[in-house]
């Protein structure tokens, strides 16, 4: 294991001459080849541009996040900036291999800037440890190209809208091209979004599955699964218990006496299959993470960088999804952009309704569209709120409308805001009577 470890570091550490540290890379930028796009113009000037003058900015420091800042600086770009608004957990060691023992407790993107500029001297990482929404849009319109290696959906929508928005049809470099790669255990998917052109990540918020819930009924009085009995221990056992002492789901302690609660109920009910980690998964809704899944997904997203800053090869158009739970599989298609995208479409959205309807059916409809991905929305026409979901006072002044019916509060045509924690703008919906 100790040479394994030895040759692995001097792979990546490399000879401190770039020249010759490159060389692999140069033999594709030295000239043209069968797979060279038509706008490829190799020597000099694509290699000082990828290593002096490219600006990327890397989302996410976990364990896609890992992968995609050792294949950036490996493949010759310099100037790499990470965000991160994690720490770093003893659960991560496994897979995110830029980080050690003595690293717990400290933040991803600076212990990872840290360890990339270690190991290949010569690449500045800069790191920023804090949320993506900390930065405007004049930190952003640095950069050549941005790379989300995120886990979360919401970050995702808030990059996808930001960089929609800093488009300027009369200033070119106002587009970045977006990389997103995501990975769920064996399957993932790597695509490119080039903003206003190309469909964003917007676009096929439709073709994610919703988060699993299950009906309160089901846990108090029914309950059929592991899962069931692990949400009855969070949701009514633990407040019960408790009171309003909050449930810290990092806390081993609290998962574990969660863990008991279950199992109990679970065996008066003949149920089998609640573990430690079920336990832990259900009460952090952890997406299953596999090593190598995260590097392929990293391997692709990194390429389309390379392609980007060097144009040695036409980019993907523009989804790449990936199966390994059984055998290999790769598909690429191109998704389409959706004219009523309440982001890339640049319209607000025409929603036809009755008007006997009540507010509240509108409410709930607004929540099943799954292409918007939303819980708790607010409404409001012409500045004045419809209903609030918060602060209290408001919520509870407007509740009255929930129980009104559309044609006591709208007219044809007009153009409802609605807002939502979930999402990173506001939308339009303009009502049509039916």
């Amino acid at each position: 294991m100790a040479d394994v470890q030895a040759a692995s570091s001097q792979a990546i550490a490399g000879p401190s001459d770039w020249k010759h540290r490159h060389k692999h890379i140069d033999k594709i930028l030295d000239r043209p080849g069968p797979s060279t796009d038509e706008a490829f113009q190799p020597g000099t000037t694509v290699k000082t541009f990828l290593r002096e003058q490219c600006k990327i900015l890397v989302i996410g420091a976990g364990g896609l996040g890992c992968e995609i800042l050792a294949n950036l600086a490996l493949s010759g770009f310099r100037d790499i900036h990470i965000i991160d608004m994690d720490t770093i957990d003893v659960s991560n060691l496994n897979r995110q291999f830029l980080f050690r023992d003595k690293d717990v407790g400290r933040p991803k993107a600076t212990v990872a800037a840290e360890f990339v500029e270690k190991r290949v001297p010569g690449v500045k990482v800069t790191p920023y440890h804090g949320k993506i929404q900390d930065k405007d849009d004049d930190y952003y319109m640095q950069f050549n190209i941005v790379i989300c290696g995120l886990d979360s959906v919401e970050a995702r929508r808030w990059m996808n809208a930001t960089l929609v928005n800093l488009v300027d049809e009369e200033n070119p470099e106002s587009l970045k091209p977006l990389i997103d790669g995501g990975t769920e255990g064996f399957k993932g998917q790597a695509r490119v979004i080039l903003p206003t052109i190309t469909s964003c990540y917007e676009c096929s918020l439709d073709m994610l599955n919703k988060q699993t819930t299950y009906p309160i009924c089901t846990i108090a009085n029914t309950p059929r699964l592991p899962e069931h009995c692990i949400e009855w221990a969070s949701v009514l056992e633990w407040p019960r218990v408790f009171g309003d002492k909050k449930l810290d789901s990092d806390n081993p302690d609290h998962i574990q006496w969660l863990l008991e609660q279950a199992l109990a109920r679970a065996e008066s009910f003949n149920i089998t299959g609640v573990t430690w980690n079920l336990t832990q998964g259900v009460v952090k809704n952890i997406i299953p993470a596999i090593a190598s899944t995260n590097a392929i997904i990293a391997a692709a997203c990194v390429l389309e960088a390379f392609k980007f800053a060097t144009t040695s090869a036409p980019y993907l158009n523009n989804y790449m999804m990936y199966t390994g739970n059984d055998s290999v599989y790769t598909y690429t298609f191109e998704h389409e952009k959706r004219p009523d995208c309440p982001v890339c479409g640049g319209e607000s959205r025409t929603l036809e309704v009755r008007k006997e309807w009540k507010l509240e059916k509108l409410m709930d409809l607004l929540k099943e569209m799954a292409d918007l991905q939303i819980s708790r929305p607010s409404l409001s026409l012409s500045g004045k709120p419809l209903y609030y979901q918060a602060p209290p006072q408001i919520e509870e002044s407007t509740r009255p409308n929930l129980e009104k019916e559309l044609g006591q509060l709208l007219e044809e045509g007009d153009e409802i805001t609605v807002t939502d924690a979930k999402l990173p703008f506001t939308l339009g919906i303009l009502v049509k009577f039916v």
